[in-house]
């Protein structure tokens, strides 16, 4: 069965509360990585660029900051996470778009970069959207990703474990007022792709010059590739 309509719906539920967890659950981390997400896809001045899986919209407004003359694109198939980006990025020249990262509504070469942040490990088919972000890149456009990685077994490990198993669906419980979005959200990162492999993904997809650094105790990977 496709995770999309259950995904979708537990973005849609948690969209109110989504910064502050994240704000909690990374201990203020997670707007630095969002920072070398953009400063990893390149000079984009003059180019249109796609936030995918944008949520509140922190990708999209570093992009707007780092250049005036930038075309920033926001997507997200959570019209509640859409909204909330509306709300609070309103008056910033970004567009918002309502769309399913399996099947982007755009043409062929258009974009310089594609980024999204936690969008992977939330599809069936990995390979099949990286593809699809491929197919949308401009020749030379760059892709960057930013998602959890599961960790390593490692003297931390049962620390990190007890974290995510434990600790983040509790916080979920008392600010989001929704445990099992946020103990889904840990178990999804358990499971997901390591490192490695999703680098050899990008490969697979076509990708050439993939590297990817590790942050937070190397529970986060931020990925990237050239068309």
């Amino acid at each position: 069965m496709s995770k999309g309509p259950g995904v979708q719906k537990m973005f849609d539920t948690i969209a109110g509360h989504y910064d502050l967890m994240n704000r909690l659950m990374t201990f203020g981390q997670d707007q630095h990585w969002r920072q070398f997400v953009v400063d990893k896809a390149g000079e984009q001045e003059n180019e249109w660029v796609l936030d995918l899986a944008c949520g509140t919209g922190d990708i999209a407004a570093l992009f707007c900051r780092s250049s005036p003359r930038i075309h920033v694109v926001g997507a997200d198939f959570s019209q509640n996470m859409l909204r909330e980006a509306g709300k609070r990025l309103a008056g910033q020249p970004i567009y918002w778009l309502s769309c399913d990262a399996n099947n982007l509504p755009s043409a062929d070469n258009v974009f310089g970069a594609v980024t999204f942040g936690y969008l992977l490990r939330n599809v069936d088919d990995s390979l099949h959207v990286l593809r699809e972000v491929r197919r949308v890149l401009k020749p030379g456009g760059r892709v960057v990703c930013l998602d959890t990685t599961p960790p390593e077994k490692n003297l931390l490990y049962p620390f990190i474990r007890l974290y995510l198993r434990m600790i983040v669906p509790l916080l979920g419980r008392m600010v989001a007022r929704d445990r099992s979005a946020y103990a889904y959200l840990t178990g999804s990162t358990m499971g997901f792709h390591t490192s490695d492999e999703l680098a050899g993904l990008f490969r697979q997809a076509g990708f050439t010059g993939v590297g990817y650094q590790k942050f937070m105790f190397r529970t986060i990977g931020i990925h990237w590739g050239t068309k």
